[in-house]
């Protein structure tokens, strides 16, 4: 099974069907036999970005990304501690969780974020 984690820019543009999201993502991610994993860090980015009014989403927006047929990557200490082996190419902290995430799971991310492409992960857009 390939697994990957997608970013959350890429799980919003999935979740409303957005043009903006790449075939090759778009593909990436619908393709059966693979196991596509949003981070719980997403989640926390999208709840406070929502709370101040930063972007609309759903109130009931991690059952929606469940219904989606996505996985849940949790945040454990080894990703939180990996941060800080992270050259400072990128400064937004959810990105930079993300980051460590791929890299101590050795999974690709799926991301339109090209500041990525400055770190040691396999990047799918």
């Amino acid at each position: 099974m390939r697994r990957f984690l997608v970013d959350t820019q890429a799980l919003l543009w999935w979740l409303i069907d957005d043009p903006s999201l790449s075939g090759e993502a778009r593909a990436s991610i619908g393709a059966a036999g693979s196991e596509a994993l949003v981070s719980t860090a997403s989640v926390w980015e999208i709840a406070i970005k929502r709370s101040i009014g930063k972007l609309t989403a759903p109130d009931d927006l991690p059952e929606a990304i469940a219904a989606e047929g996505f996985a849940w990557l949790a945040i454990n200490a080894e990703h939180a501690w990996a941060v800080g082996d992270l050259p400072l190419h990128h400064a937004d902290p959810f990105d930079r969780l993300l980051i460590a995430q791929a890299r101590v799971e050795n999974l690709p991310i799926v991301t339109a974020d090209r500041r990525f492409d400055a770190y040691d992960v396999d990047v799918h857009w």
